[in-house]
């Protein structure tokens, strides 16, 4: 299937590694040029140099900490010109009210919540100058099913989904195109780490951390290509009457009991 996105551009924040990395790769199999964005400049050349090693397309990299409100708009200006915008920067630790502190709370809300917030004022309002571009928000499925355990994350998950159903019932007055995506539980490399942690401190040998995952949908986590795909497949004209939807890829674990 063509998705006809060649030539057109994409910014992806948290780009060097995991869902982000994994979008950006997919991205440029379809001939996109791509603006790569995380706290890491080293992590980011790792990941150009990957990209550039099998697609011709141009990679610009830029190393900011998007929890910085000035950062975002920097970001915004300088990318004013993006077709496509795909929000994934930042992680939001475990914790009940009584034991996650305010600091880990507002540092993680600052680059996950008004990250996506700030960046995409700037990038939202060039897109409603030229009628057309796409804005996915990765989120999670905690806002779906929200815990005490992860009470921080559950919330800023419900709030960006909502962000995403409200923006995106507006965007299509101005030609542009707002959803969320909540990926289930993906083996990227921190998750991979996480769960080989807990395997080597619960079962006594980090090898066996797929044993962990066993109850999961299908017996597994996603794979990262899972997830991109379908982010792909949403920023292109074949999802083109697609906006304010949150979407759900998690092998339909926010519906199980």
């Amino acid at each position: 299937m063509d998705l006809k996105l060649s030539g057109r551009t994409a910014l992806i924040t948290g780009g060097s590694r995991g869902i982000g990395f994994g979008v950006a790769q997919s991205l440029a199999a379809e001939g996109c040029h791509l603006h790569l964005s995380s706290r890491n400049a080293a992590d980011l050349d790792a990941a150009r140099n990957k990209i550039l090693a099998s697609h011709k397309v141009n990679v610009t990299c830029h190393a900011l900490d998007l929890s910085v409100s000035e950062n975002a708009r920097k970001l915004g200006q300088a990318c004013r010109d993006a077709d496509i915008l795909v929000n994934n920067a930042g992680a939001i630790p475990q914790g009940t009210l009584t034991r996650l502190e305010e600091k880990a709370w507002r540092d993680s809300w600052d680059l996950k919540v008004f990250g996506y917030i700030n960046l995409s004022r700037e990038i939202y309002s060039a897109m409603c100058d030229r009628k057309r571009g796409v804005i996915i928000n990765i989120i999670g499925g905690a806002g779906e099913r929200p815990t005490n355990g992860y009470l921080a994350g559950s919330m800023a998950n419900a709030s960006l989904m909502a962000f995403s159903r409200a923006l995106g019932a507006e965007s299509p007055n101005h030609g542009v195109r707002v959803l969320g995506l909540n990926p289930s539980a993906t083996a990227t490399d921190r998750g991979v780490t996480r769960w080989r942690n807990q395997a080597k401190q619960e079962l006594g040998d980090p090898e066996r951390w797929r044993e962990l995952t066993r109850t999961f949908p299908f017996g597994r986590p996603a794979n990262v290509e899972e997830i991109a795909d379908v982010i792909v497949f949403l920023c292109s004209d074949r999802a083109s009457y697609m906006s304010g939807t949150v979407v759900s890829v998690d092998g339909g674990a926010a519906a199980r009991k």
